[in-house]
């Protein structure tokens, strides 16, 4: 599969098989995380692998609303990981700001990072789902984050038991501008 066909293929996923997935699955849904580029290559992300049932059922309840769509994703999916990043240091130089998106950086590196996850495993025949609707400060306090670091995303990994239709996006006309907004 090449990376257009993965990008393409890619599906969220909202209800996982109970198999679990391979240790060398897992590793290579990491590494492809390691790998991802970060600005001024910080690598601020860390990664929290939670694959222990009893463990991802008290952190569904203690970060999603019960009985959410993201509370039963976590409890039945067999890995989350959780992202981190390590706060006030992309977008810093000797600890100063160097763009006027100071506060912002450690999210696009984060963004990048786990795009490079779900990828992976969608060449690895795995589905995958971002949660983002769940207490990033309950899911850092639940983890033991150190302090400095925050959660920023949980990914759901596992083999899909539905197949979601593609959604419907934007023409490239609609999306992309010459020279100027708009134009």
């Amino acid at each position: 599969m090449d990376v257009m066909e993965a990008i393409k293929i890619r599906r969220s996923i909202r209800a996982f098989k109970s198999a679990p997935i391979s240790k060398d699955m897992l590793d290579r849904i990491l590494e492809a995380g390691r790998l991802a580029p970060s600005w001024a290559n910080s690598q601020t992300w860390r990664f929290v692998v939670v694959q222990d049932k009893d463990v991802k059922d008290q952190f569904a309840n203690a970060v999603c609303l019960p009985g959410s769509r993201n509370n039963n994703v976590i409890k039945q999916v067999p890995v989350v990981i959780a992202v981190c990043a390590e706060l006030n240091r992309a977008g810093f130089r000797e600890g100063k700001p160097t763009t006027d998106k100071e506060g912002y950086w450690y999210m696009f590196d984060s963004g990048i990072t786990c795009q490079n996850m779900v990828l992976e495993a969608q060449e690895l025949g795995l589905g995958s789902l971002y949660i983002g609707a769940f207490n990033s400060k309950k899911a850092s306090d639940f983890l033991g984050v150190s302090e400095g670091y925050t959660c920023v995303l949980l990914l759901a990994f596992g083999y899909a038991d539905e197949q979601p239709e593609a959604r419907l996006r934007k023409s490239i006309q609609e999306i992309v501008f010459k020279d100027k907004f708009g134009a």
